[in-house]
């Protein structure tokens, strides 16, 4: 079988779960008959310091980096705090026209954005950062609920644990589902992750809006989202029309102000839940009236039903004390 050659371009700050999980996954892939080579590379050849503190040997500099199949890139804090060093976005320019398969972790994503490869292609990173990103490379078309997307032979993926998700996908275009599913019983991992970003972001923080007619209108939705906040009864808060109101919303949050409500309700239901409320009480409390309602909402917004949501983040502690364990058989439900 012919030898999968996959390297890493690291640098100082790199994220050690961005590289240490994906290349756990392609080593664990090994042991199951892929053969994957794992190596890695900086831009000077010198070991960089990861952002636990340790320090990661290379293997090699970039300029005697000869065949790569796949190319990760993995990411840093300071990818989106400070300028991108000219030799990151170099490196990338000079490998990215030799591996068949281009990959980013989390915030590196930024480094493919500076250097130019993702210039009108769908990506996405950390849920975090996919604003800035927006704004930053608006040639980009950036899906901020993905866990991972390829477009075009590049592979872009969501914070940190996302990668180990990607990796996975990785090993299954490369030798089938059966070997990625051997892979995913052994790491204990799913080998299709319920529901997207959405399910791990941070509470909706409704910034003051710049058009004062909807101050009023965002911060009575905001200390009271179980009240019944049709568009008319908004616009008459306001002393707009309904229909001058959506404009308005429009263009201060980019969606209806129906839509707005439900967000609101909607992170004010995850906060009842992980505060062990039950799926009824959170349905009333948060305004969306039945549990069905609620259900369908957050089976549309975060892929999975309130009741496995609140299983899921509610606690760490194991089976029998409040939680759902993953199983290995878990791992294996896709396709089956």
């Amino acid at each position: 079988m012919t030898v999968h050659r996959v390297a890493f371009l690291v640098f100082d700050g790199v994220k050690m779960l961005d590289v240490s999980g994906p290349a756990e996954v392609f080593a664990e892939a090994n042991t199951f008959g892929a053969h994957y080579s794992l190596c890695y590379a900086s831009p000077s050849g010198w070991p960089v310091r990861t952002s636990i503190g340790t320090r990661l040997p290379v293997d090699v500099a970039v300029a005697e980096f000869e065949d790569v199949d796949t190319l990760v890139i993995p990411g840093g804090d300071r990818l989106v705090t400070e300028p991108i060093e000219p030799d990151l976005t170099e490196a990338v320019q000079q490998l990215n026209r030799r591996p068949r398969r281009l990959v980013s972790i989390c915030t590196g994503s930024f480094i493919l954005a500076a250097a130019g490869v993702l210039a009108g292609h769908r990506a996405t990173t950390h849920w975090r950062h996919a604003r800035l990103f927006a704004r930053a490379y608006p040639d980009i078309d950036i899906e901020p609920d993905s866990l991972f997307i390829e477009d075009r032979g590049v592979f872009t993926s969501a914070g940190v644990s996302a990668g180990i998700d990607l990796a996975l996908s990785l090993v299954e275009g490369d030798h089938g589902a059966d070997l990625a599913r051997d892979v995913a019983r052994s790491l204990v991992m799913f080998m299709q992750r319920p529901g997207g970003q959405s399910q791990f972001s941070a509470p909706l923080k409704v910034r003051v809006p710049h058009t004062s007619t909807l101050r009023a209108v965002t911060d009575l939705i905001s200390a009271q989202p179980a009240l019944k906040h049709s568009t008319d009864s908004l616009a008459d808060l306001a002393g707009v029309s309904p229909r001058h109101l959506t404009r308005l919303f429009t263009a201060e949050f980019g969606t209806s102000p129906a839509k707005f409500v439900e967000l609101v309700r909607l992170d004010h239901a995850k906060a009842l839940l992980n505060a062990g409320h039950s799926v009824t009480e959170t349905a009333r409390a948060a305004g969306f009236g039945s549990p069905e309602t609620l259900r369908r909402v957050f089976v549309a917004r975060l892929g999975v039903p309130p009741g496995h949501y609140r299983a899921r983040f509610a606690t760490t502690q194991p089976a029998g004390q409040g939680a759902v364990m993953i199983n290995n058989s878990s791992a294996s439900r896709r396709g089956q």
